[in-house]
This record gives C-alpha cells, structure tokens and sequence, in this order.
C-alpha cells in the first residue's frame, strides 16, 4: 500500500509544526524517517492515524483520501507509537486479543493471528507473562505484533527504539526490515538516530517542519558531494560536522 502526502501543513495555535510536507512512500519498502526531537515526526504520525485533524492539505492511501474513507484507511495502518501503550498488567497474549477484538475480530481468528505474530516475533514461551516483566525490547516486539493482528498493509513506528539498548534496537530493526522483505509490508520508521538508517533505505529528512530532502540514502549523499548520512544530515540541517 502506498501513501501519499500532499501539502500538508499544520500548527498548533500560532505555532506552525508542519510546513508544506508533500511525498509518497513506495509499496514494500522500508522508509526512514529522520529528523532531531521536535522535528514534526510525532505530528505527522498523528495526522496520519487521525489522532490529529488535517488543517491544510491531503492524505491518501493508495490513492483513497483518508479524510472521505477514514475507516478502510484505519483498517489499512499498523501504529507503533513512541510511548508504549501496552497494559502491562495483561498478558501478552490479553494485549493481543483485546486489540483484535477492536478490529473486529473472532475470537478464534484472533487466537490464530495472535499465535502466528508470538512465533513470528519468538514470543510463544512469553506469551502468559503480564507485559511488565518483559525488557524493553521484547514490550517493543509486542506492540509490533499487536500493530500487525488486523493485517495492515503499512506500518508506522515513531521512535520505537527508544530506551533500548544497542542490541535489542538492531534486532528490532532487523525484524522490521524482514517484514518488508518478507510480507511486501510498506514501513515508515521515524527516527533521531542515524545508526538505523542505510544506504540503500528511502529516507525523508525532516528538519524544524520541513521536508528538506527525499530520497535513496546514497543519493542524498551523492547529491550534496558527502561522504555519508551524518554529514548529508549536518549539511542540510546546519548543523556543525563531527
């Protein structure tokens, strides 16, 4: 599934957040998002999944106009926020089943979808632990799992390494990877953290409201005659060179 953002603006009282974004993700790929905190990335999010209202411009999945079709559009998206939003007094398992009985979904089927992401993710033997003895990387999995029971055909994570150590955070991005790979699913990974972003990966610079560039991570850096992302990144942004 693609999405496409056209002109998109928004701002919270007198203060403009978003200016004038325009892009369109490409079906099956992994996108990354990159900007510093404050950049926009959680905003976007938010008007993406319709926890923020547009005020200026357009959103459409695979050219459908989330605005006119909010609830096929809703069916569509998978959602990772940054903040976790498990109920660590559940188990694992309850947290899967309660949001798929939001969607809609049979209990059977549930179960059935439930026990394929918990192999998937290799959370079968933590399946009836309550959330809150699990680490942060296996609460991060959970929430991935959770996001993908309804069978969304595009992923969206905003900061979901945050607080994980070096190693979960690379498996954790290996694991999204894999599902574009694997499943054809569309991701945009919102990030601060250059580390998780390659080359080869479709990446949006977002910076103060501003899309500043848009496109493959070697392009970007051939473009502007640098070396690699962080010094692409330090260039557009103005910030100073390691």
């Amino acid at each position: 599934m693609s999405l496409e953002a056209r002109h998109i603006s928004f701002r919270y009282r007198e203060s403009p957040v978003l200016n004038d974004v325009s892009f369109q993700l490409d079906e099956g790929r992994f996108h990354a998002l990159l900007g510093p905190n404050g950049a926009g990335k959680s905003t976007l999010f938010g008007l993406i999944t319709r926890l923020l209202a547009l005020q200026t411009g357009e959103l459409l999945l695979s050219g459908q106009s989330l605005r006119r079709q909010p609830a096929a559009a809703m069916r569509a998206i998978g959602v990772v926020f940054q903040q976790n939003a498990l109920d660590l007094d559940l188990t694992v398992r309850q947290n899967l089943l309660y949001h798929a009985a939001l969607h809609g979904l049979s209990r059977r089927e549930a179960r059935l979808r439930s026990d394929r992401e918990l192999a998937r993710f290799e959370l079968a033997d933590r399946a009836a632990d309550p959330v809150r003895r699990l680490n942060g990387g296996h609460r991060r999995r959970v929430e991935i799992a959770r996001a993908l029971l309804h069978g969304p055909s595009l992923l969206l994570l905003d900061e979901p390494s945050a607080g994980l150590d070096v190693a979960s955070r690379d498996a954790l991005n290996r694991h999204v990877r894999d599902l574009c790979a694997d499943d054809g699913l569309t991701v945009l990974w919102a990030t601060h953290l250059i580390e998780e972003v390659t080359l080869q990966d479709r990446v949006l610079i977002l910076h103060q409201g501003n899309l500043l560039a848009d496109g493959p991570g070697q392009a970007l850096c051939d473009a502007h005659d640098e070396s690699s992302l962080l010094h692409t990144f330090n260039r557009l942004t103005g910030a100073p060179k390691p």
